[in-house]
């Protein structure tokens, strides 16, 4: 038989606050929750997709998928500063 502990217990696991009225009604049904939940046990189904499923890579294998540099003058012309081969960007970090 459950008692107004294992109740709380059970509360405080499920992130729950109860009060005193509903402690003394959850622990007189506890019992045939339990034996109802229980009949489960008692089910015969059958295995349905107990087998693992194959693996398989979903990505794509490494390559170059274009030349290196392709794209390089072309978003470097975009920046509004240059300093040579860097980018100058506003600053948005300080070091105060």
């Amino acid at each position: 038989m459950a008692t107004a502990e294992d109740v709380k217990k059970l509360a405080a696991l499920a992130r729950i606050s109860i009060g005193e009225a509903e402690l003394e009604k959850f622990t007189k049904e506890f019992d045939s929750i339990l034996a109802y939940v229980g009949q489960l046990e008692k089910l015969d189904l059958p295995k349905v997709g107990a087998e693992k499923p194959a693996l398989r890579n979903v990505m794509r294998a490494d390559g170059e998928p274009h030349e290196s540099g392709k794209y390089t003058e072309k978003l470097a012309a975009q920046f509004p500063e240059r300093d040579g081969d860097y980018l100058a960007v506003k600053q948005i970090i300080s070091h105060d």
